[in-house]
């Protein structure tokens, strides 16, 4: 069931206690680099420096107000939502374990590991990841926590209440998708709030899997190639998700590496902050589709900075933005 503007009201009170909202800004350069009103979405500035942090507190407050608390909790992530679960199991006191893939960023781990995790590296992408985090649930008997739920869309979905209340009349809203949780956060909001706003959602072109999903209207699975685009390297739809998708985002745009790329030099040369490769993707698709926005208010969601920095500094010395 779709939170409720009564849900997220309450689950935002709880968050800004620990979470002030984040700041929307209009950047005059990004605007003119992009062509119409822009307004970005700062969720790289949390305490874990993406939008995840929201959704792990409110599931975190109610497990500990539902159920007996468990010895621990177990996750697998890419490392904004294993992020989000080792900062909310320490506030609660709860041993948390995260599954990362081989080869996943070493600065997201090295945070996870800051946070108090066991990190474990298993399997070449985050499906692999999750199966294996399943088996050791059962072995240890430990709480095993989902990548999406309602209560990670219900947290989540508060930074979108904020955007909407600061920001009147946006005409389009592009938010990145990885399993789904921000773009169902986005669509609760609109919702809750009557809005008429158009969400569009935004994939890798290497991680088609929830383009090809929507185009089909059933899950398809595809393997992930995206060596840019981490935090939305989906190989299999989450099928809750789809459904709030197929019937409540108008489309879904696909951006490249390169274009990504694009974005992140765009985000820093005209805001100075700093975008991973899934965070700058909202800002990639909105200059991709430059001639079809030009006039209207967009919003763009900055959903993570998180970026290793030898990749950043990659990005930073390719070609300039034209």
């Amino acid at each position: 069931m779709q939170p409720t503007l009564t849900d997220l009201e309450a689950v935002s009170r709880m968050v800004h206690a620990v979470v002030p909202p984040t700041p929307q800004y209009c950047w005059p350069l990004l605007c003119e680099r992009i062509g119409t009103e822009v307004w970005v979405k700062h969720e790289n500035h949390t305490p874990v420096g993406a939008f995840k942090i929201r959704g792990g507190l409110v599931y975190f407050d109610h497990l500990v107000k539902s159920l007996h608390k468990p010895i621990g909790v177990i996750t697998a992530t890419r490392g904004n939502h294993g992020q989000s679960i080792g900062f909310a199991a320490r506030r609660y006191g709860i041993a948390a374990t995260v599954v990362v893939p081989h080869g996943n960023s070493r600065e997201k781990n090295s945070a996870m590991r800051a946070l108090g995790v066991e990190l474990i590296e298993h399997g070449d992408d985050f499906q692999a990841s999750r199966d294996y985090a399943e088996s050791i649930a059962r072995e240890r008997g430990l709480h095993m926590l989902p990548s999406f739920h309602p209560l990670l869309v219900t947290g989540v979905g508060t930074y979108c209440l904020e955007l909407f209340h600061a920001v009147k009349d946006i005409d389009v809203a592009y938010v990145p998708i990885g399993l789904g949780s921000g773009i169902c956060g986005m669509v609760a909001a609109r919702d809750a709030l009557g809005l008429k706003t158009s969400i569009v959602g935004v994939v890798s072109a290497h991680a088609p899997a929830y383009a090809l999903s929507y185009a089909a209207h059933r899950a398809v699975e595809h393997p992930t190639t995206t060596a840019l685009a981490d935090g939305i390297a989906c190989r299999l739809p989450e099928p809750a998700a789809l459904e709030v998708i197929w019937k409540r985002v108008d489309k879904i745009v696909q951006v490249t590496d390169d274009e990504i790329a694009s974005a992140m030099r765009a985000i820093f040369e005209c805001t100075h902050n700093v975008a991973e490769g899934a965070g700058a993707a909202s800002v990639a698709a909105a200059m991709k589709e430059r001639a079809l926005i030009a006039g209207r208010r967009i919003a763009v969601v900055l959903s993570g900075g998180n970026v290793d920095r030898t990749v950043f500094a990659d990005v930073l010395s390719g070609e300039p933005n034209i």
